[in-house]
């Protein structure tokens, strides 16, 4: 526990989408997680109760609106109305990775704008506020009318990454799509590295095509980081095609380790080193590959939740990452 002052005003509460995050982040900031039922009627409904009294005080809900995603969204919804009719000053959703982020835009006629609609929903609920972290596309910000706070883990991912040696003239960052260069070009600048670029094309959701690779791989060590690895597909694509044209290793770096079909085995079978995730999303002991290593963003979220708090600045958390 740390000994960073804190009154009782702040209170930490969470769904069952990742308790053990928001346990980490009660414990960084030196408090026990609020007392609350998030539960089940036996025809699958959601039961919600908050056990202790909210009334004027800031309410930090951490919920993650990960698999089963629509049951986080909806456990996430009753849980705002429920501070909400509870009278809590300041109700924020803390999000570390934003379901339905994907569907940023109409890719196709008479289709949804889903991230748009859950941006809606969340605020019609009662939240005030959103704390996030690596946003799929940053225009995400705009679908909502409240502030959003939106966090990086470059920088905790780019400490591992020096620690680990992979920061001389032998390393080069590699973004897996040209949409990624600005989230590669963060890290390369932190690492103090080269950058390249993967040009590829998806013939359909989940399906990628390695095209040609813009920059300097041959006998370096590759590190490609992206927000998230969902079938694995991209990654593992990507770094087949560096080794192909004689990148001497791979590490893969992500922030949302979404690792849904069948993309554990594809890791395992991949030409990658080590892949670097955070724990914005739990990992089930049968997703913990050995060359899986997670990091944490409870110290990072605990800081942004501080700050908030206190009304203070939180860009001055990023003052001096690229």
């Amino acid at each position: 526990m740390t000994e960073r002052a804190c009154d009782d005003n702040l209170r930490i509460f969470t769904g069952n989408a990742n308790p053990r995050l928001a346990e980490d982040i009660a414990r960084e900031i030196g408090i026990t997680p609020g007392e609350m039922m998030v539960a089940r009627f036996s025809d699958g409904e959601i039961r919600v109760k908050i056990n202790e009294t909210t009334r004027g005080k800031d309410a930090f809900i951490v919920q993650p609106t990960c698999h089963p995603v629509n049951e986080s969204i909806m456990e996430l919804i009753l849980m705002l109305d429920a501070f909400r009719r509870a009278s809590a000053k300041r109700i924020a959703c803390v999000i570390p990775y934003y379901g339905y982020s994907r569907q940023d835009k109409k890719v196709q006629p008479r289709e949804p704008v889903s991230a748009r609609m859950v941006a809606n929903m969340l605020t019609l609920a009662g939240a005030g506020r959103i704390l996030t972290i690596d946003l799929h596309a940053e225009q995400i910000q705009g679908f909502f009318d409240i502030p959003v706070d939106h966090l990086y883990a470059a920088p905790i991912i780019g400490d591992y990454l020096i620690k680990k040696g992979l920061q001389d003239s032998d390393t080069v960052v590699v973004s897996p799509d040209v949409g990624g260069v600005a989230r590669a070009r963060a890290l390369a600048e932190i690492l103090g590295t080269p950058l390249a670029i993967i040009v590829k094309r998806r013939p359909e959701p989940n399906k990628s095509e390695v095209k040609e690779i813009i920059g300097d791989i041959r006998g370096k060590t590759a590190v490609m980081i992206d927000d998230m690895i969902d079938t694995g597909g991209s990654v593992v694509n990507g770094a087949e095609s560096l080794i192909a044209r004689g990148a001497r290793r791979v590490f893969a770096c992500c922030t949302h380790p979404v690792l849904s079909g069948s993309a554990i085995e594809r890791l395992s079978n991949a030409p990658i080193e080590e892949v670097v995730v955070t724990d914005t999303i739990p990992l089930t002991p049968e997703k913990l590959l050995d060359k899986i290593t997670v990091l944490s963003v409870a110290p990072l979220l605990a800081r942004a939740i501080e700050h908030i708090h206190r009304d203070e600045s939180i860009s001055s958390l990023f003052r001096d990452t690229p």
